[in-house]
């Protein structure tokens, strides 16, 4: 299957990576693809690392599995670099994005020698300041559209828009802070060069 991308998210439980997996799967879904977003369960607890997936096709998928040679990787916290080999299988001609203030040089030694593109967004300033509180994952989900290019941004957006007037329908007045923080995220993400 030539035309599938998969996703691997890697984050702390109740930082939103699971979900964010899930709102990319409905986007996908959306434009016509075949989407599977599933987590990988454990002991899961409020902090404790956590994992999970995106396959996305024009065709149908009939994998059933976690995803272990991943096209791109989502790190929604740069704590994980230390302790979890977050490249493991990633494909050198996918990319990592990384929600990080760290510069090449530090990233270069927690990533391990992997030579695949690498980019970063401070996910906290852009939630920080649309958002008014540390949601990372809405912005970490606008910077993997961008990057992988899996959908159109216009598309994309668009269909966030009825995602969250719908999710948020009882408290709509947090529906204008994560459309800014999906669009401040697409224009924030960048690629980290000479690693």
């Amino acid at each position: 299957m030539n035309n599938m991308v998969e996703i691997r998210w890697h984050g702390r439980g109740g930082q939103g990576a699971k979900t964010a997996s899930l709102l990319l799967a409905d986007a996908a879904f959306n434009t016509g693809k075949y989407i599977q977003g599933f987590p990988e369960y454990g002991p899961e607890r409020m902090g404790a690392p956590i994992t999970a997936y995106n396959r996305i096709s024009d065709t149908p998928i009939r994998i059933h599995s976690n995803i272990y040679e991943p096209d791109y990787v989502v790190v929604v916290d740069d704590t994980l670099l230390e302790s979890v080999d977050v490249t493991a299988g990633l494909k050198e001609d996918g990319a990592i994005v990384i929600n990080t203030t760290k510069d090449g040089e530090e990233l270069k030694k927690l990533l391990k020698g992997y030579k695949g593109k690498v980019y970063t967004i401070d996910a906290r300033k852009v939630s920080m300041e649309t958002l008014g509180k540390y949601f990372p994952n809405t912005p970490m989900l606008a910077a993997i559209i961008k990057v992988s290019k899996i959908m159109n941004e216009e598309d994309f957006i668009k269909d966030m828009e009825g995602s969250f007037k719908h999710k948020f329908a009882k408290k709509p007045e947090v529906i204008e802070g994560n459309m800014k923080a999906l669009q401040m995220a697409l224009s924030e993400v960048k690629e980290v060069g000479g690693i």
